[in-house]
């Protein structure tokens, strides 16, 4: 009997399954491996660690895995995947598969089948996949220049708005609620902590905001709805990729998946989002909860 390990490694933390054919064994998790985020030496010894406490818990040796898939925040580097490829080589046996982060989702999702997928935790980007297997994509840029409508962006977006409605004189708890998050004292305690050359994690302050909006804040309201509104506008950019494929046929983009903490987590987000989109294509089906990334990569490492 084959065993396997899926790994999801995300922005903010880091996920392993050890399975066999039928179910998973043992799982393990801890921060992120994001070498950005943490440097080489830290995710290197994090990576290793996931892996060892897993198979530790499944009762399997590492000498005996048939295919590791691992599922990797900013896989597009040639370096991170070498260095991936390395790590985990070194401590498990068998094949190893290195897919990005959103593709294990898909996968997830739609076991190799056609479909959409939109991801918002601390990024976001959105793809999709027709009949013949041909992938689209859009956003996924990091959080300069990019990932609109993810957590990140909500701390940012957040931040912004809440400084101008306090020039404006408009009453709002956004700015009061992060500095009480931040254990800050004060307004310039606040705007130094933000702008600050070690950047903080903005996309932490996400669940901040949804708090304020639920308190019936207008501004965080605002924040959300404009968040779901972003997400509607790159999910409808890959349709239109989609569309102008020639291979790729009208169900390809009938059904969007989602997963991360921004959509599952804060349904003002995704009610936003969903009715942008049904408003623009009516016909389109959601799914009614979030995917779970690991289970596409067992299911990747499983078929090889």
């Amino acid at each position: 009997m084959g065993m396997y390990l899926g790994l999801d490694a995300g922005g903010t933390g880091t996920r392993c399954w050890v399975a066999d054919e039928t179910q998973v064994l043992g799982c393990a998790s801890i921060g992120t491996v994001k070498i950005m985020a943490v440097g080489e030496e830290v995710a290197t010894e994090r990576l290793k660690r996931v892996i060892t406490e897993a198979a530790k818990k499944a009762n399997v040796p590492l000498d005996s895995i048939t295919r590791t898939c691992i599922g990797l925040a900013g896989n597009s580097s040639h370096a991170v995947c070498q260095w991936a490829e390395r790590t985990i080589a070194s401590v498990a046996s068998g094949e190893i598969i290195i897919l990005g982060d959103e593709e294990i989702a898909l996968e997830a999702a739609f076991q190799g089948g056609p479909g959409m997928l939109v991801i918002a935790g601390s990024g976001s980007n959105v793809m999709g996949r027709c009949s013949d297997g041909t992938r689209v994509t859009a956003g996924g840029y990091g959080p300069m220049v990019g990932d609109e409508g993810s957590g990140g962006w909500i701390g940012i977006e957040a931040l912004r708005a809440g400084l101008r409605a306090r020039d404006r004189g408009v009453s709002t708890c956004v700015l009061r609620e992060i500095e009480d998050f931040w254990e800050l004292d004060d307004l310039g305690e606040l705007v130094a902590r933000a702008n600050q050359r070690l950047r903080p994690d903005f996309s932490e302050l996400c669940m901040v905001v949804a708090t304020c909006a639920d308190g019936g804040d207008a501004l965080a309201i605002s924040v959300l709805e404009r968040a779901g509104e972003e997400l509607a506008s790159q999910v409808s950019l890959v349709i239109s990729k989609m569309k102008a494929l020639s291979t790729c046929k009208v169900q390809d983009f009938s059904q969007l998946a989602f997963t991360g903490n921004v959509l599952g987590k804060i349904p003002r987000v995704r009610r936003s989002m969903e009715a942008h989109l049904s408003a623009m294509m009516p016909e389109l089906k959601f799914a009614d909860k979030p995917v779970e990334p690991l289970e596409g990569a067992v299911w990747r490492a499983r078929k090889g």
